[in-house]
């Protein structure tokens, strides 16, 4: 073989060489992504066989506290279209038996039966105990528990009285502990039972004008995973709503004192429907999630703010660990447009008072 042909021969070898070398890096990249779908078809196969047993609504005893307006009406409806048996429990007698008969008109047979029961549930433990004892002797023991009673309100730190702090944590927390404490003995017994709390995105992230507001939702998701933990044994679980801005009365009347920072905030969401997170939050309470979101964003949030929560399924583990650092990058934006809202807002209030003192 002459110089010239070994000369080819070496060049040839080192091209091929070079070629399988400069293809590695994709075929490795072929082998992890066939590996991935793989894993994550495994996952969603075997995933059903460690999730919970979804509840079944048909002829079960939903409680709906905060049941006679807003979202808790909505869940109140959304449950009697599904065959439930539903105890309504608010303060306003008025608008409970209105209540009661919009939710009637859902009925799917002439069995169902809505019982409405008066009672403030954030007050007093001993009267919240008897109201539950007695719709449990009428309606049967309770399947789940809606806890959805409480009240919003906005405004700046130094401008909330200090009795709204207060008010606050009695009736959007302590209002879903006492009828949380007072059906959890029977649940256990029977060894079965679904209790929904329903909190807010602002039970997620801090916002301007929600130092009232937020800490009491917050509040909601100890309650709650402290609690799963304890019940998760006895076929008990704990669902955690964070709804959006919903079009309720609740929220009209917020928005009445609303500071303009919290308005501008708020207004990069928008307003959901009380019937569309009642569908959503049902769906989720019955499969026995932990987390229930509404819309991108609150799937978003509740990914970024996932933490040590409980999991229903491996695939919801594993969806949270591969979003999670896309998702902390797109709201680093939404927190560096929340913080320009609050400064244009807060030198546009100083230009204005350095107007009027120059009049």
């Amino acid at each position: 073989m002459s110089s010239e042909e070994g000369l080819s021969s070496t060049i040839t070898d080192w091209l091929f060489f070079s070629s399988w070398w400069l293809l590695l890096p994709f075929i490795m990249l072929l082998v992890v992504v066939a590996f991935v779908v793989a894993f994550v078809l495994l996952l969603y196969m075997i995933s059903p066989l460690i999730s919970p047993k979804p509840l079944k609504l048909n002829g079960a005893h939903v409680v709906v506290t905060g049941g006679s307006s807003g979202i808790g009406k909505s869940i109140a409806m959304e449950c009697y279209r599904q065959g439930a048996f539903i105890t309504l429990v608010a303060r306003d007698e008025s608008k409970l038996v209105q209540a009661k008969k919009e939710v009637e008109k859902c009925a799917i047979n002439d069995k169902q039966v809505v019982l409405c029961i008066s009672v403030d549930v954030s007050k007093d433990y001993r009267q919240v105990e008897s109201v539950i004892k007695q719709c449990q002797e009428k309606l049967g023991p309770v399947d789940m528990l809606v806890n959805c009673a409480g009240t919003s309100f906005s405004g700046k730190f130094e401008e909330v009285e200090v009795e709204r702090f207060r008010s606050m944590m009695e009736v959007n927390y302590l209002g879903s502990v006492y009828p949380t404490r007072a059906v959890i003995t029977t649940m256990k017994e029977r060894r079965m039972g679904r209790i929904m709390f329903i909190s807010s995105q602002a039970g997620q992230i801090g916002l301007f004008g929600y130092t009232a507001y937020s800490p009491s939702k917050f509040a909601l998701r100890g309650l709650a995973e402290s609690l799963q933990m304890e019940m998760k044994p006895y076929n008990i679980y704990v669902t955690v709503a964070y709804p959006p801005d919903t079009d309720t009365p609740g929220l009209a009347e917020e928005n009445r004192t609303k500071p303009l920072e919290t308005r501008l905030i708020s207004e990069t969401s928008g307003v959901t429907q009380p019937e569309q997170v009642a569908k959503i939050v049902v769906k989720d309470a019955v499969q026995g999630n932990f987390n229930s979101s509404v819309g991108p964003d609150g799937y978003m949030l509740s990914a970024l703010t996932c933490g040590m929560s409980p999991v229903t399924s491996i695939t919801e583990g594993l969806q949270q660990i591969v979003t999670m650092g896309l998702f902390r990058t797109i709201a680093l934006f939404y927190l560096g447009s929340f913080d320009s809202i609050v400064r244009r807002c807060m030198i546009q209030r100083e230009q204005a008072k350095a107007a009027d003192k120059r009049e």
